[in-house]
């Protein structure tokens, strides 16, 4: 479903360039069907500039989506930015087989740009997520104080005993 609301009419524009801004909520990520954000709250500015040839659309987004942390579940707001640059240019058909350059057909008006601002946003956040609290040590949760009741103990301390049936083995690296 494309979002009439992320159609920029190009045609009617003078050369040079052009703001376009916009606000992405849970609405947006919702159309596409993709669920994996708890709350969406991000800015979006998109420059145009025109020339008489082609477009040039540099994108730019920043603010937070809040995700669920990957080791203990627990929601968290996760910073996100990104940016994406973007060449539109005219020809027989449209093509979109290049990550930076559109192909348009002549006599088209104007481009949708929803599924950029969809996939730039979702490459913005990192592929593990994991909450802050873990790192600082400030996260209090049951899920990670049963992970941490669970890991290995130490068993460096063992080190002055050794095994016997190595001892023949490790004179071979002294014996040089």
């Amino acid at each position: 479903m494309k979002q009439k609301e992320f159609n920029i009419p190009f045609s009617g524009l003078k050369q040079g360039k052009h703001d376009f801004k916009y606000e992405i909520d849970n609405k947006f990520f919702e159309s596409f069907g993709y669920d994996e954000f708890n709350e969406v709250d991000a800015t979006l500015s998109i420059v145009l500039t025109k020339t008489s040839t082609m477009l040039e659309l540099d994108f730019e987004a920043s603010g937070s989506v809040n995700v669920d942390c990957d080791i203990t579940s627990e929601p968290y707001d996760q910073p996100i930015e990104g940016d994406l640059h973007l060449v539109v240019k005219f020809g027989d058909e449209y093509n979109d087989d290049d990550d930076e350059i559109l192909i348009l057909p002549h006599g088209e008006h104007q481009i949708n740009v929803a599924q950029y601002i969809y996939e730039m946003i979702i490459l913005a956040v990192p592929q593990k997520r994991v909450h802050p609290g873990i790192e600082d040590g400030t996260l209090k949760s049951e899920a990670l104080e049963r992970l941490q009741a669970l890991q290995p103990k130490d068993k460096k301390n063992n080190n002055d005993e050794s095994d016997p049936r190595w001892d023949e083995l490790k004179k071979l690296l002294t014996d040089k």
